[in-house]
């Protein structure tokens, strides 16, 4: 797929089928990953691609929407805020690092077909706990990822000009 067809593409999905994913398609997904850029190149993140249905639904009791545990996985990112870059006023960049590892997973999954929908609404000390995550590290957003079960639909966009400009 070409590059400007995934971003066009890309939609944020809240319905999947249960079809496993190809253990190929999650190595070109990993691979995305690991090429993401990070601040000073410290790369302080992991991602857990979870398949184990038990895992799966102690996650989605920690989520208030009921549709997380259609998917066959869910893509877990954990971020340290200690082993991050930090801005010259002490401020840790991880969130800025996990976003840019986080797109590149969502962008890699549509390319190979597969849906997403990036999630942050949820208790972090709870889902910390529920997946075993201890300081410096904490989950810092999730998705489903499978194939979607419904056509995404278009959203309205601001104009171009009123966020983007050239000076």
């Amino acid at each position: 797929m070409d590059f400007y067809e995934v971003i066009r593409k890309r939609r944020s999905i809240r319905s999947y089928k249960s079809d496993p994913i190809p253990e190929a398609a999650l190595q070109r997904i990993a691979e995305a990953v690991h090429l993401a850029p990070s601040a000073c190149n410290f790369q302080p993140w992991k991602i857990k691609i979870v398949t184990d249905p038990g895992l799966r639904a102690q996650i989605s009791a920690n989520y208030t929407r009921d549709w997380l545990i259609q998917a066959p996985a869910i893509a877990v990112i954990i971020g340290n805020s200690k082993q991050c870059w930090k801005r010259f006023d002490g401020t840790p960049s991880v969130n800025i690092d996990i976003g840019i590892a986080m797109e590149h997973l969502i962008l890699a999954a549509t390319a190979e077909g597969l849906a997403t929908c990036w999630i942050g609404a949820y208790d972090m000390a709870k889902m910390n706990a529920v997946l075993g995550v201890v300081p410096p590290w904490n989950v810092l957003a999730l998705s489903p990822l499978g194939y979607a079960d419904q056509e995404p639909t278009n959203v309205p966009r601001k104009p171009i000009n009123k966020i983007f400009e050239i000076v």
